[in-house]
């Protein structure tokens, strides 16, 4: 008997952890797509971007270069891309970790810059080559 509400539990845990999780980000894919409207940038299955310039029914065309659409299916939307204005704010915040990571790091030279220095520290070296 106590193995029985042992696995009942198991079940029940395994829903709540996994099942159920992966049901919620389905919905909210499906919505997303359902959402999607004229004008809207989106990113194909294929890995296609392109913006959205009609819808009929589960049909819609995507326009991927000027003058070049495409048909296809609703499901084919892998993402609605958020608009333009929204990455200012993201470049903002990547700069400023950028900013606080640099002032821990000492300065990067380059190869060429080590080869230019040696060579000019040791004329010999230069003639030997």
């Amino acid at each position: 008997m106590s193995f029985l509400i042992v696995m009942v539990l198991l079940l029940v845990v395994m829903y709540v952890l996994m099942i159920r999780p992966q049901r919620q980000r389905q919905q909210a894919q499906q919505t997303m797509i359902d959402s999607a409207g004229v004008g809207d940038d989106i990113l194909t299955s294929g890995g296609i971007y392109g913006t959205i310039t009609e819808i009929e029914d589960d049909d819609v065309v995507v326009e991927i270069a000027e003058g070049l659409t495409v048909h296809m299916t609703r499901r084919g939307i892998a993402a609605v891309l958020p608009p333009e204005g929204d990455e200012d704010e993201d470049m903002v915040d990547a700069e400023a970790v950028e900013d606080a990571e640099s002032d821990d790091e000492a300065p990067v030279t380059t190869d060429e810059e080590a080869v230019t220095s040696e060579q000019d520290a040791d004329p010999a070296a230069a003639d030997r080559r």
